[in-house]
């Protein structure tokens, strides 16, 4: 293997009412509203960017939100939680906010160096803030909701729940260049780069567990990072000599993706870090309005009409609000 990801680049999962989903993200979890959207492959419904001020990858969450989608299933052959990182000794603050929204938790220890914060979203996805020891030197989002002491600093990990987990392992070691960390009981987890938050992948083995069915509540794939479009088309082609069945480039306006699914089941996107989320809007802007690649802009006003109407919370776009 040549080519080695640097870690996630995003992780998209499906919701139901899109209002319920942007109010939790951004005023719930403090993340940012990068990019409104729609799904490329389905303009009628949104494709909804959360993350830091910027939307750099490896802070990245992601929806699709279909009103009134039935719920999924979680089980194995997906990715079963996210996590993302928050700084040491905050997990309290962040239990009090979510009470005073109405949302239970529960704190556990993950590990000697890990505390863990577990929750759902609105539409039941499966949550977790991880307060490690090890130092997470990415900036946050510092959102009125969420000050910056206590702010998502970007993912921490995913796990991935499968039957058969060394067919998984070997693709996350020998395709993707992610290294072996521990084995405990049925959970092994693995990193890409230096291991800190953002680069980590939990398999959890499930061999007689009842598979998933993706639908509201799920995740649907999870994005591996590249720097750019050369790397991945060479990526592409490793993979191809590899036995994979890999989409072709694909164009999603803020990076170029590839698509393949492990042998466990979960699928795969490996997506570039280049060009960002400011290439058709200022950095103060970023999620104010809706935003479409040049192919679907002559029908702009059939997807506007054909959208739910949402509000943006003002706090995404303080430096607009003040105008």
């Amino acid at each position: 293997m040549t080519v080695n990801t640097s870690g996630l680049h995003h992780v998209t999962a499906i919701a139901g009412d899109p209002q319920a989903n942007i109010d939790f993200y951004v005023q719930g979890l403090g993340l940012r509203l990068v990019k409104k959207t729609v799904n490329f492959d389905d303009p009628s419904t949104y494709h909804l960017y959360y993350g830091d001020e910027a939307g750099r990858p490896g802070s990245l969450m992601t929806f699709f939100p279909w009103k009134g989608i039935s719920s999924g299933r979680v089980g194995a052959g997906q990715s079963t939680s996210t996590a993302f990182s928050v700084p040491e000794g905050t997990l309290g603050w962040w239990q009090n906010h979510f009470k005073g929204l109405g949302v239970e938790s529960s704190i556990t220890r993950a590990s000697a160096d890990e505390e863990r914060l577990s929750l759902r979203d609105p539409d039941g996805l499966q949550l977790d803030l991880i307060a490690s020891s090890t130092i997470d030197p990415r900036n946050p989002w510092d959102s009125a909701s969420v000050p910056a002491e206590y702010a998502v600093r970007g993912q921490h990990s995913s796990v991935l729940t499968v039957a058969d987990p060394d067919k998984t392992i070997g693709v996350l070691t020998g395709d993707l260049g992610l290294h072996l960390i521990e084995t405990t009981g049925n959970r092994t987890r693995l990193a890409a780069g230096d291991g800190r938050p953002g680069n980590i992948v939990d398999v959890i083995a499930e061999p007689n567990g009842r598979p998933g069915l993706t639908a509201g509540g799920t995740v649907h794939h999870i994005a591996f990072r590249v720097p750019d479009a050369a790397t991945q088309e060479k990526w592409r082609q490793e993979l191809v000599e590899r036995g994979f069945h890999v989409t072709e480039i694909l164009d999603r306006q803020y990076f170029t993706s590839i698509y393949f699914r492990e042998p466990g089941g979960v699928l795969f996107e490996i997506a570039t870090d280049t060009p960002g989320f400011d290439i058709d809007e200022p950095l103060l802007e970023l999620g104010r309005s809706l935003k479409l690649p040049p192919w679907l802009e002559p029908s702009r006003e059939a997807i506007e009409n054909s959208v739910a109407r949402i509000q943006v919370p003002a706090e995404n776009n303080p430096a607009m609000a003040e105008r």
